[in-house]
């Protein structure tokens, strides 16, 4: 069995197989770890402020609705009529939006986790359309000019750190949060003076708006035309949502990006008013995520994909170097070799908590790199051989290393890598008297 090459590539199989042991433990620890980072990290953006999605200025203007309902009295056997009033709303939303966002991003630390998030300065101008009910069933007496309010919709009041005034002509509205169910996350305004003369005319507003926020900003597009910029020192945005911005005005750099987004009313699918209730518009909004491109956990657990690889090569060289020279590796030293690379993990993670990816995975390499070539000295003899070992271990998480940094472009390098490695195997065995069983 000790001179059989199948009885020792059966062994080293089989070792192999109980490699994948420690390596599956290993992969729990690392999404442990991220599961971990994702907890603190939403801690962190709650108290800070979640995701933004800001809607608004909305005209609201209560109307009353009168149904008469026909009910049978058993005692007179008659039918007689009862008047039913209840109130209604209506909201106008403006004719021109334009919206300015400064969205500067604040790294926040807790312990070795970071979060990104920002703080937000928003500039809102515009002008509502004449407002008319002439075109609606509506009679002119049970509309309730005089309750007319404005709304601001937003998925993160905790977030604001200033109380918006909307300025609507010559007057100026202080708003305040409504805590009803239909008014979730929503401010309004005082009652408009004057509403109904005001609004007999296109009628110009304007606001300016700061707010704590992370992960996402975004915006409705409730103007007829709405026009928004963004600006901010983060150089990684995901511009996300139901519109993209445009092409010609869009710079991202280092040193962080530009965005310009024009929405025509034709574009979506929702019209520029509604009576009675109004409905969720999110699934219209645009925006930008602030997101971290990959962090450590993710690049280790890029990594520890190619675990099986790592290991299964590293083996593989030894047991062909115990063919060719005919040096005996026992069982235990291959163990101690495969235990050896799975720790180079186990190193990754813990240094990439307190350094940046490439530094940890550079010393993680190198002290496995440096045992394994030190105890293949112990094991093979000489020079020749530990350095053929010390030689594809650097050339093999060189090309791991490589394939993690790609996103593009990962599968056709791999893929090419796989197949020069084959061809080196192929190349390397030929030579092996394979009928030494």
């Amino acid at each position: 069995m000790r001179n059989s090459i199948t009885a020792r590539m059966l062994v080293v199989g089989f070792l192999l197989l109980v490699l994948l042991i420690p390596l599956e433990f290993v992969k729990s620890l690392i999404n442990e770890r991220a599961y971990r980072q994702e907890e603190v990290v939403r801690e962190i953006n709650q108290k800070w402020g979640n995701e933004v999605l800001l809607s608004g200025p909305i005209v609201k203007i209560p109307y009353k609705m009168i149904s008469e309902e026909k009910i049978f009295n058993e005692k007179s056997n008659a039918y007689y009529t009862k008047t039913k009033e209840t109130i209604e709303n209506a909201y106008f939303f403006p004719d021109e939006l334009n919206i300015t966002s400064n969205v500067n991003k604040k790294p926040l630390n807790r312990s070795i986790y970071e979060s990104v998030v920002y703080s937000a300065a928003i500039g809102v101008k515009g002008n509502f359309p004449t407002i008319d009910f002439s075109d609606t069933d509506i009679p002119e007496e049970n509309i309730l000019w005089e309750k007319a309010t404005v709304l601001l919709k937003t998925t993160n009041l905790k977030g604001i750190k200033t109380t918006p005034v909307v300025n609507l002509a010559s007057e100026a509205l202080s708003m305040t949060p409504q805590y009803s169910t239909e008014y979730l996350n929503t401010i309004q305004s005082n009652y408009i003076a004057n509403a109904k003369e005001i609004f007999a005319a296109p009628l110009p507003f304007s606001f300016d708006l700061k707010i704590n926020g992370s992960e996402s900003l975004k915006f409705l597009p409730i103007g007829k035309e709405t026009d928004a910029t963004m600006k901010s020192n983060w150089h990684s945005p995901s511009f996300d949502g139901n519109f993209l911005p445009e092409d010609t005005n869009k710079e991202i750099s280092q040193e962080g990006f530009t965005a310009t987004w024009r929405i025509l009313q034709i574009n979506r699918q929702f019209e520029q008013s509604f009576f009675g209730h109004l409905p969720d518009l999110s699934a219209f909004a645009f925006g930008t995520k602030l997101i971290i491109p990959v962090d450590e956990y993710q690049k280790s657990e890029r990594t520890a994909k190619y675990g099986i690889l790592v290991i299964g090569l590293t083996l593989l060289v030894f047991l062909l170097i115990q063919l060719v020279s005919r040096i005996y590796i026992h069982p235990f030293q291959y163990m101690m070799i495969g235990l050896a690379l799975v720790m180079f993990y186990t190193l990754l993670i813990s240094i990439s908590e307190h350094s940046n990816f490439f530094k940890a995975y550079a010393v993680a390499a190198f002290s496995v790199i440096v045992l394994i070539t030190v105890y293949s000295r112990a094991i093979l003899k000489g020079f020749k051989f530990p350095l053929l070992i010390c030689g594809s271990l650097v050339s093999l998480y060189g090309f791991i290393y490589v394939i993690i940094q790609l996103e593009n472009y990962a599968l056709l390098v791999g893929s090419i890598g796989l197949f020069l490695i084959l061809a080196i195997i192929m190349f390397t065995s030929r030579r092996i008297d394979w009928n030494n069983d």
